[in-house]
């Protein structure tokens, strides 16, 4: 198993895309990872397709200095977290000690609100492209890649390809 003894944090609010958080927990799990959803409080959040959620953890008590990787779902809840200065936060230090970020679809909005994306090249959903853009980001078209610590996936369809590329960032 690829990721044991490592310890990932997946951010997860209302209105996180059910499929983006719940495939990639599976993959990591599968790996060997100990995988911590985390939320702004303890109570359960319904994810866009309806599917219910209960955080381990609140992103307050997270420490980058413990984790291996943090993953950014899309859906909704990346409009909401992004507001947090605790978020923010978090995903700048991730990004500052170079550990592994996975970010797929809406989950860019986290990253541009990080100030992170500038000089990256980077994907998501349509609806985001500009945003990215806009924030200094090189848009590309493809299912998902790595660009330094960064691993970014298009949407729900490339969550496949997402996960090979988020296992293999945490396992190097």
């Amino acid at each position: 198993m690829k990721l044991t003894g490592k310890t990932i944090a997946i951010l997860v609010a209302e209105g996180v895309e059910d499929l983006e958080y719940y495939v990639p927990l599976m993959r990591l799990q599968e790996e060997g990872a100990t995988v911590l959803s985390a939320g702004l409080d303890l109570k359960p959040v319904r994810g866009k397709n309806g599917l219910v959620i209960t955080p381990d953890t609140l992103i307050e008590s997270l420490d980058a200095a413990r984790l291996s990787a943090l993953v950014i779902p899309g859906g909704w809840a990346p409009d909401k977290l992004r507001r947090y200065p605790l978020v923010t936060n978090l995903v700048r230090q991730m990004d500052e000690a170079r550990k592994p970020i996975g970010i797929i679809c809406h989950g860019g909005l986290v990253a541009i609100s990080a100030g992170i994306v500038k000089g990256h090249r980077a994907t998501g959903s349509l609806g985001i492209k500009d945003d990215l853009v806009n924030a200094g980001a090189t848009w590309v078209d493809e299912p998902a890649f790595q660009d330094g610590n960064q691993v970014w996936g298009r949407v729900v369809a490339d969550i496949p390809a997402f996960c090979r590329a988020l296992v293999a960032a945490i396992g190097a």
